[in-house]
């Protein structure tokens, strides 16, 4: 009986220290929000293992800096960034973990606006007194799926510089999800085609590449400037817009207030809908199409 007990409880040890060994043979990589986690684990497959600094439903502008994201980021090979200003408050973060792999210009890295078609970049000088405006351009392009190709081939030339030897078994799993995502596309374009031209009012102005990509207008945002709270006075013009325009949609990110949202499109006759601003910020957004998914068919039925 012993002679049995013994080889298990060698087993038993040996195991924990043969699963240890393959996850430190991954690369380890921190993404500051969930979508380009979301993209990365979508092309590295079992290569990588990948954390968010940001969950779905925050607010991607103001992160508070904790010890835990320090933690995350203390052992990563690489950080991979949304940039233009969306998530400099990384920074802090990445000067706490003591990584010098991932300090800014470091090889580690990674800036995936690197191709994007910016919108809202502003023609005049941008100062505090106009609110969040980014002085880059609006950074809150990752819920347009037309972009993730360009993304995409930033995450994968990023994981490729780190491990040459797996460039084609990343572009494979890329190839994959893009032919996914193109078959999603067909399917949300149709469904998106009547709606073509219909004016929206967001919260916040983040909706901008999301919008453009199927042809709907954002004809007013509920914040006064952009991070600043509506007066009286701006959300008694937005209401009177909505009627003289007939609109009848506000979209609201899950970290805003649902309960203005919903007085104000009352008062207009109209309707607020809850998107995902990330991956996860709502139920059943748990991947990237499963997002965008979720947005498409909320603003179906809510337009209709």
């Amino acid at each position: 009986m012993l002679r049995v007990f013994r080889p298990l409880l060698a087993l038993a040890f040996i195991a924990p220290l043969v699963a240890a060994a393959s996850a430190a043979d991954k690369i380890r990589v921190v993404a500051t929000i969930p979508d380009l986690k979301a993209l990365t684990e979508e092309v590295g497959g079992k290569l990588v293992d990948v954390d968010a600094l940001a969950r779905g439903t925050q607010n991607a502008h103001e992160l508070e800096i904790r010890p835990s994201l320090m933690v995350k980021l203390r052992r990563a090979d690489l950080l991979i960034e949304n940039g233009l200003d969306l998530d400099s408050w990384a920074d802090v973060a990445v000067q706490g973990a003591n990584n010098p792999n991932i300090v800014r210009g470091a090889p580690g890295r990674v800036d995936v606006s690197r191709g994007i078609q910016v919108l809202e970049v502003p023609s005049i000088r941008v100062d505090r007194s106009m609110g969040d405006v980014h002085p880059l351009g609006n950074p809150h392009y990752s819920m347009d799926p037309g972009l993730a190709p360009i993304i995409t081939q930033n995450i994968v030339d990023a994981l490729a510089r780190f491990a040459p030897d797996h460039r084609a078994e990343l572009e494979k799993n890329r190839q994959a999800f893009l032919a996914r995502l193109d078959e999603a596309m067909a399917r949300w374009t149709r469904a998106m085609e009547p709606l073509r031209g219909a004016k929206v009012v967001v919260y916040h102005p983040q909706w901008i590449y999301l919008l453009h990509r199927f042809g709907l207008v954002q004809a007013a945002t509920l914040e006064d400037r952009p991070g600043i709270p509506a007066s009286p006075a701006h959300l008694t013009r937005v209401i009177r817009q909505m009627k003289d325009e007939q609109i009848k949609l506000i979209i609201v990110e899950p970290w805003n207030d649902v309960k203005l949202a919903n007085r104000v499109a009352q008062e207009a006759g109209a309707k607020a809908v809850v998107l995902a601003s990330m991956v996860g910020g709502v139920k059943g957004a748990d991947s990237y199409i499963g997002a965008i998914d979720h947005n498409v068919n909320a603003l179906v039925t809510a337009i209709r």
